[in-house]
């Protein structure tokens, strides 16, 4: 396929992602293709417990929001991107921590004419099997672009695998040999100003409770100003106490309130959020790090020695990559893991 038409599928499947999300259209209209992702977004919290109907349909439309010819088309003019006569086996370890935390690689990976060798987290395997089987109805040609791998990955020139700290020492040692893209443990932060609107501190529950932190692009450390006022905060986000109708979250809030409490740690709590004062940027689930800072200038600093533990910032205040509140969680097709170029790095494999 051409890349033109490789858009134009993309621009498809867009489409259909609407048509899934659109209560009121009756289901015959849908292929059997969009059945089945429709059908998963009710089911899969039988698959993994993390997975609401809410966050599955949130994550949809972003990715409809994504795919029209503009946006494409503003991505991917900057590659030279050729049909590729000799394509490269790309292996791909995806995350199951979101849902189609890996979808991007998937597309990547197929817009540069290679070949994806798919190793599907288990928790996040049914809901990227119907979307890729979904684009593989709009494109054909799709079929011949990737493999699901069930056991270990061999026979491959390259490899992007995304986990934890822990797993990425393993891929580092595993895959040393080989082109590779390596993801760690990243988190988002936010730095506040104390002027904040209630529009802000709603988009920043957005960024601290989609997908109920577990993302690296979550809001998971704030920065304050001296004596800010922590009700401020709170009422700001109390519309959010939503999360407490997951189970899984709330076991965790009660887990983790109580470590801090027996670890006499001051804590300041609403209910459905811990606030903890720590220089770590990885807070636990239901709790959010905090330091207080004086100077704007010193804090970019500390930022910047920080960035290979950050992976977006939000704020009001001019700092240097500051996204505005509410869309960490909402990323352009350009915005890459790690700051690191998926497509280029595809497009340099000799």
């Amino acid at each position: 396929m051409t890349l033109q038409a490789k858009i134009q599928s993309l621009v498809q499947l867009g489409a259909a992602f609407s048509r899934i999300l659109n209560e009121t259209a009756s289901t015959d209209s849908l292929t059997s293709a969009e059945k089945n992702v429709q059908q998963w977004l009710s089911r899969a919290v039988h698959h993994n417990g993390w997975y609401t109907e809410e966050m599955l349909r949130f994550c949809l439309q972003g990715w409809s929001e994504n795919f029209t010819v503009e946006k494409l088309e503003h991505w991917l003019t900057k590659y030279a991107i050729t049909e590729n006569q000799s394509p490269k086996r790309i292996g791909l370890i995806l995350a199951g921590n979101v849902p189609l935390v890996g979808f991007h690689d998937i597309l990547c990976v197929w817009l540069s004419g290679n070949h994806a060798l798919i190793k599907r987290s288990s928790s996040d395997q049914q809901l990227t099997t119907a979307v890729v089987q979904l684009l593989e109805s709009i494109a054909p040609d799709f079929a011949n672009a990737y493999t699901f791998v069930e056991e270990k990955l061999t026979d491959f020139d390259a490899v992007i695998a995304t986990g934890s700290d822990n797993s990425a020492r393993y891929f580092e040692y595993y895959f040393r040999n080989k082109p590779n893209i390596i993801r760690k443990n990243r988190n988002g932060i936010a730095v506040l100003s104390g002027e904040e609107t209630a529009e802000d501190l709603a988009g920043l529950a957005t960024d601290i409770f989609t997908y109920f932190g577990l993302g690296c692009r979550n809001v998971s450390k704030i920065y304050l100003p001296q004596k800010y006022d922590m009700a401020h905060f709170y009422q700001g986000i109390y519309h959010r106490s939503d999360v407490l109708q997951l189970e899984k979250y709330c076991n965790n809030y009660d887990y983790n309130k109580a470590v801090f409490m027996m670890s006499n740690r001051q804590i300041y709590d609403n209910g459905f959020l811990i606030l903890v004062e720590d220089e770590s940027f990885s807070s636990p689930i239901a709790a959010v790090f905090y330091e207080f800072y004086t100077d704007l200038s010193e804090l970019q600093s500390q930022i910047n020695t920080n960035a290979d533990q950050i992976q977006c910032l939000v704020s009001n205040l001019p700092l240097s990559g500051a996204i505005p509140f509410g869309t960490t969680q909402r990323p352009e097709l350009w915005d890459y893991a790690d700051g690191i170029d998926t497509l280029e790095f595809l497009l340099k494999i000799d």
